[in-house]
């Protein structure tokens, strides 16, 4: 896998970026983060880390719109102009009934064509599916079962769909989650590819600490504000982690 290295890494100045500042989201009188800042520039993978309950999901739903949030959160084009950014959405584990007879371009139809999967699938709509898949190596699964699916297949076509219209941004929360050693290898290496054809920035939220110096640009320390921001070495060696998690991790700990 490549990794990118951007010569500007502390703000968004000439880049395509997205860029967040003080942002603090607060639910009734629990505040669920605060201060919380970084920069994720296009063709950058950046891997959200933190404990159960550090705010991660908080943070998804921010950037998504979805919550309402202080501070600022804003999406710059390479020309210098702000626009409002595609995000695409692969949420954790996804609930649905395994014994359903749905198959994968009976779901990829309903959620992307907005066609009633009662009438018959027109061959232009199944070519189109067919298209979208191929961006995940997905193609493959089009009338496979739903439930049939391994852990990374479904990866595969929901990365597919949050691909449909292409996005800015590529948000995936805990995609390695319940995929085997072979299917999140398989996984990472789509990602990389993703980003290096699509210029896409991605952010995923993972508790593999393993993996992380094999695909991330930037790792992301996340416990309610950003303890930490630096490469996976600096970030898995820091003294952030090792209070975080109790772990002594990375290229030179000690």
């Amino acid at each position: 896998m490549s990794v990118h290295k951007h010569e500007n890494c502390n703000g968004c100045e000439g880049l395509c970026c997205l860029e967040l500042q003080n942002v603090g989201v607060s639910v009734g009188d629990a505040e669920l983060l605060h201060d919380v800042g970084f920069h994720l520039h296009c063709g950058e993978i950046a891997a959200l880390i933190g404990p159960n309950g550090a705010g991660k999901s908080s943070l998804f739903k921010a950037i998504l719109g979805q919550l309402p949030h202080s501070g600022s959160i804003r999406f710059q084009r390479s020309d210098g102009k702000k626009s409002r950014p595609v995000i695409g959405y692969v949420p954790q584990s996804p609930a649905f009934d395994r014994s359903d007879p749905v198959s994968v371009l009976d779901l990829f139809i309903a959620a992307a064509q907005d066609w009633p999967v009662f009438l018959p699938i027109p061959q232009k709509l199944r070519d189109r599916a067919v298209e979208c898949l191929a961006r995940t190596h997905a193609e493959g699964l089009l009338d496979k079962r739903l439930g049939a699916l391994s852990g990374g297949e479904l990866q595969r076509v929901l990365m597919a769909l949050a691909l449909e219209p292409l996005p800015h941004i590529l948000i995936l929360d805990e995609p390695l989650s319940g995929v085997d050693v072979e299917g999140e290898r398989q996984l990472l290496d789509m990602l990389d590819e993703l980003r290096d054809k699509y210029d896409l920035s991605i952010l995923l939220s993972t508790h593999d600490f393993a993996t992380l110096e094999s695909f991330a640009d930037k790792v992301i320390l996340l416990r309610s504000t950003v303890l930490a921001v630096g490469t996976p070495t600096e970030v898995l060696s820091s003294p952030a982690f090792r209070e975080t998690f109790h772990l002594r991790l990375g290229k030179g700990a000690v």
